[in-house]
């Protein structure tokens, strides 16, 4: 990947030297943006091992931790949940089922609906690859200290707005 020569080097800034008065500067901005975008990127490389045993990637792994969250989660309260076009999601599922993963069945109220649940190497498949993020989060966490931890939460649950306690 090339670096952007006109984003100054990404480095944890020391909180002593910050000037809260300008971290609102347009290039403060750049420099948070881009954080964010190889924050993701590192952050789904801690998992890319678990992942691509199953031949699986982000997108796989949204869906198998969010029906393992709420087991028997109809399709369309996963595609809401997961905030997808319905055709991405449909793929997603379709791999998933044909390796094995996963298990649809007719609601119980309305037959068309259907209901997803985990299979055993499903399970399996997402526990790993959660552990490997888990370890991943706890590594940093423990690096950064629970005020920047906090400062994170906080920062993260407004950038993808939701409230800080929302699962």
């Amino acid at each position: 990947m090339a670096v952007n020569p006109t984003i100054p080097p990404l480095r944890p800034a020391d909180p002593a030297r910050v000037d809260g008065r300008l971290y609102l500067r347009e290039d403060e901005l750049d420099r948070a943006a881009e954080l964010v975008f190889r924050a993701a990127r590192a952050f789904w490389r801690a998992a890319e091992g678990p992942l691509a045993e199953q031949a699986l990637g982000p997108a796989h792994y949204r869906a198998l931790a969010a029906i393992r969250r709420e087991e028997g989660l109809a399709v369309k309260a996963l595609q809401a949940r997961l905030g997808v076009r319905k055709q991405s999601l449909q793929r997603v599922l379709n791999e998933l089922e044909a390796a094995g993963l996963l298990a649809r069945a007719p609601g119980l109220r309305d037959r068309r609906e259907r209901l997803l649940t985990l299979t055993d190497l499903g399970r399996e498949a997402e526990r790993a690859a959660s552990a490997a993020l888990r370890e991943r989060l706890g590594q940093v966490f423990r690096t950064a200290g629970a005020d920047a931890v906090a400062g994170a939460r906080a920062v993260l649950a407004a950038l993808a707005d939701i409230g800080e306690d929302a699962s």
